[in-house]
C-alpha cells in the first residue's frame, strides 16, 4: 500500500511585467510505500519544497493528483500526517508547551483530552521536558528545529513528512534529530523528508525519490539506485548530469 501518491503535478508560476512565466514542476508522479522512510533529494531550486507546499494545497498546482491513504486530502487524513516546514514560524512569546497546545487545538479543538500525556511523550523524544516552560525565544537553533519536531509528531501520526529537518543544525544537532526519525521508524511511521545532506539519507532511507529541475528522475528503492555507483552522491551527481547534458 502506498501512504501517498503524485501523478502528473504541474505548477507554473507566472512572471512580473516584462518577466517570462516560470515552470517549476513537471508532471511531477511518485509514490510512498508504507512503513518505509523515503528521501526526497535535489538540488535547490528543483522544486523540492513546491512539491511539498502542493501537497498540503498551500501552493495550488496547475494540474495533478495527490492522494494520501488512497484518498485526496481532507480532514480525517490530515489527522493522520504531521508536517514541518523547511523555515516553521514559531510565536516566540509562547512557552514550550503552549506551542503544542496551539497546534493541538488547530487539529483537535478545544479538548485536551490526551494533550498533557502526547505533550510529555514528545517533548520526551526531543530531550525538551526541562525547557517546556520557558518562552521560544530563548530556545537556540537546534531547540527550535526539534520543538518543530515535537509539534510533527504530537498526534502520533502515520506519515511525517518533514522539508530539510537537519538544515543549519550543527553535528550534535543531526545527531539528535536522526536519532528521533530512527524512532518514528521503530513505530512504524512512514516518513518522507528532504536534504540536502545525502549521507544523512543513506543512513536512514530505504526509498528514494530524485528530482531536478521539476521532474522526477528516479522513484524506487534506494539500495537499487546506489548498486551501481557504490555511493549516493555518486548516484546522484551522475543521474544529475545526465539529465542536465539533455537541455
Amino acid at each position: 500500500m502506498s501512504v501517498l501518491e503524485v501523478h502528473n503535478l504541474n505548477k507554473t508560476f507566472k512572471g512580473g511585467l516584462f518577466e517570462k512565466d516560470h515552470s517549476v514542476l513537471r508532471n511531477v508522479s511518485f509514490r510512498l510505500p508504507e512503513g518505509q522512510t523515503s528521501g526526497f533529494v535535489g538540488s535547490n531550486g528543483s522544486g523540492k519544497t513546491t512539491t511539498i507546499k502542493c501537497l498540503f494545497d498551500f501552493i495550488r498546482p496547475d494540474s495533478g493528483q495527490i492522494h494520501f491513504f488512497g484518498k485526496p486530502l481532507s480532514s480525517e487524513s490530515k489527522t493522520r500526517i504531521g508536517y514541518l516546514p523547511e523555515r516553521p514560524y514559531l510565536y516566540e512569546f509562547l512557552t514550550g508547551v503552549e506551542f503544542l497546545r496551539l497546534h493541538w487545538n488547530l487539529c483537535y479543538g478545544a479538548s485536551l483530552k490526551d494533550f498533557y500525556a502526547r505533550a510529555d511523550e514528545a517533548l520526551k523524544k526531543v530531550d525538551l521536558t526541562h525547557v517546556k516552560d520557558r518562552r521560544l525565544r530563548t530556545y537556540s537553533k537546534g531547540m527550535l528545529q526539534r520543538v518543530g519536531i515535537a509539534q510533527a509528531i504530537l498526534s502520533r501520526p502515520e506519515l511525517l513528512i518533514l522539508d530539510e529537518p537537519m538544515s543549519g543544525l550543527d553535528p550534535d544537532g543531526r545527531s539528535m534529530v536522526k536519532d528521533i526519525l530512527k524512532q518514528e521508524q521503530q513505530r512504524g511511521v512512514s516518513l518522507f523528508f528532504s536534504s540536502h545532506l545525502l549521507l544523512d539519507m543513506e543512513e536512514l532511507c530505504q526509498h528514494l525519490v530524485v528530482i531536478n529541475r521539476g521532474q522526477i528522475l528516479y522513484d524506487g528503492a534506494l539500495k537499487s539506485f546506489v548498486n551501481e555507483y557504490q555511493s549516493l552522491e555518486k548516484a546522484f551527481s551522475v543521474l544529475k548530469g545526465k539529465e542536465d547534458a539533455r537541455d
